[in-house]
């Protein structure tokens, strides 16, 4: 027997929020295969920020001598510290999955959904068995899985992903990663502060290379002092002997580890979901193809999160679920994701920010441009932290001061981008943020102020 419901939701990540109160008299079937919560909540912004949290306080210490603070790290215990992030995490991904099935108008599917036709689905069932369950509308919000190359797969090797390195029992004494991206970094700098030796195998010529090329170049030599990072670094193959993983190099030279991450960027979750029985596009990339709104080719049929969106990111997932969720009540008043200003933070050490365009996305469209790079040591409170290698780089269209790009290097990075993130989203010269308001002295802040007022504009 098929079940009909007004609105069906396969995905539990910035798919569970869609369920408003618009949704209250209306039939909801909610579709989860796994944890409830999604990558977010279960393996990726909230228990890694927590870890990196861990590592900024064990990096605190040990550079406390340089300000006459002596002190040690005696030892890590990762084993409580794990324990401590994912005793409040699993909880909530437990009373997610609780709000769905105790629901008075949702009705919870535990297992795998597939598409048989137009808005008809098929769940095959954790616990065994299938469901039939028909929809008026059905938001796809499956969400992204981590991509393993050939090279590791097909060489039998152990390996783990951000999807499972974080519930591991120890840390390894070495730690080999394959990868040179934000999820890379940021676990480089998790382990390194918390014990390992790190070497990073890099296929480009920096780490963080989607980032504005003086910022990526700052960061890589950053990392050089903290980590064994081989850049160009490309693996012909791996083995494993003794509880030691090598990979071998293209073009020569090894690498060693105890332990293997696979970091090399996630995929869309679109296969074996039966989207082409439901007329979903895919782009070439594995996306879900939608518009403004976030419907898909197929009528009916919407989606968000990084099953299709171009960010993987999950303040935009929200943006977009936020979209989605009036729009499917609302067809007469449809809203656009709002994709115009999209800034992302990496949280390692040193910590990286970034909203608008680089300077060689500047320089590649033929735009007309002023840069100022302003070092955190050149404010007081740098100063005080005898900061040597951060910065903020702001980007401006000289002609009419507004700002086209911005990107923060060092402490707080992820903090002091704010006000900049809103200067570009709304619209304000770069003048008007630096002279229209007060900046907190001797606050770090002023590296921000400092920036904006660096700029060579044709008129202030």
């Amino acid at each position: 027997m098929t079940e009909h419901y007004d609105l069906a939701i396969i995905g539990t990540g910035s798919g569970n929020s869609l369920v408003t109160p618009d949704f209250d008299d209306r039939r909801v079937a909610v579709i989860e295969s796994g944890t409830f919560g999604g990558t977010c909540l279960n393996v990726g912004c909230i228990p890694t920020k927590m870890f990196v949290y861990a590592a900024e306080v064990a990096d605190g210490i040990r550079s406390a001598a340089r300000y006459g603070v002596d002190a040690t790290v005696d030892g890590v215990r990762w084993a409580d510290i794990r324990d401590r992030i994912f005793g409040r995490i699993d909880p909530i991904a437990e009373s997610g999955k609780r709000w769905r099935v105790d629901g008075p108008n949702t009705t919870a599917y535990l297992g795998r959904a597939r598409f048989t036709g137009d808005r008809r689905l098929t769940v095959d069932l954790n616990d065994g068995g299938t469901a039939l369950l028909a929809a008026d509308q059905v938001v796809v919000a499956t969400g992204a899985h981590p991509m393993v190359p050939d090279v590791v797969t097909e060489s039998g090797v152990p390996f783990h992903t951000s999807d499972t390195i974080m519930r591991i029992d120890e840390v390894p004494e070495r730690l080999l990663i394959i990868g040179g991206g934000f999820i890379a970094v940021e676990m480089a700098h998790v382990f390194s502060s918390l014990g390992s030796r790190v070497t990073i195998l890099a296929r480009g010529d920096l780490l963080l290379r989607h980032l504005d090329t003086e910022i990526a170049r700052r960061f890589t030599d950053v990392a050089r002092g903290r980590w064994d990072v081989r850049t160009m670094a490309t693996a012909r193959s791996l083995t494993e002997q003794d509880g030691t993983i090598r990979a071998d190099l293209l073009g020569g030279g090894s690498a060693e580890g105890d332990l293997l991450l696979v970091a090399t960027g996630r995929h869309p979750n679109t296969a074996g979901i039966g989207l082409e029985l439901a007329g979903v596009d895919l782009h070439p990339d594995g996306r879900i193809v939608v518009d403004e709104h976030g419907r898909t080719t197929a009528s009916g049929v919407w989606s968000l999160g990084d099953v299709s969106s171009p960010y993987q990111l999950k303040h935009v997932a929200n943006a977009e679920a936020r979209v989605v969720a009036h729009n499917l009540v609302h067809p007469d008043d449809l809203r656009s994701f709002p994709h115009e200003h999209v800034p992302s933070g990496v949280f390692s050490h040193p910590q990286v920010a970034t909203i608008g365009l680089t300077e060689q996305q500047c320089v590649a469209r033929g735009l007309r441009h002023v840069t100022k790079v302003q070092a955190y040591g050149d404010t007081a409170y740098g100063w005080a932290m005898e900061d040597t290698t951060s910065v903020c780089k702001v980007i401006a269209d000289p002609a009419t001061g507004l700002l086209l790009g911005a990107h923060v290097l060092g402490p707080d990075a992820t903090t002091l981008i704010q006000p900049l993130i809103q200067a570009i989203s709304i619209g304000t010269p770069a003048h008007t943020v630096a002279r229209g308001q007060y900046w907190i002295h001797p606050a770090l802040a002023e590296v921000v102020e400092n920036a904006l007022l660096g700029l060579d504009l044709d008129q202030p």
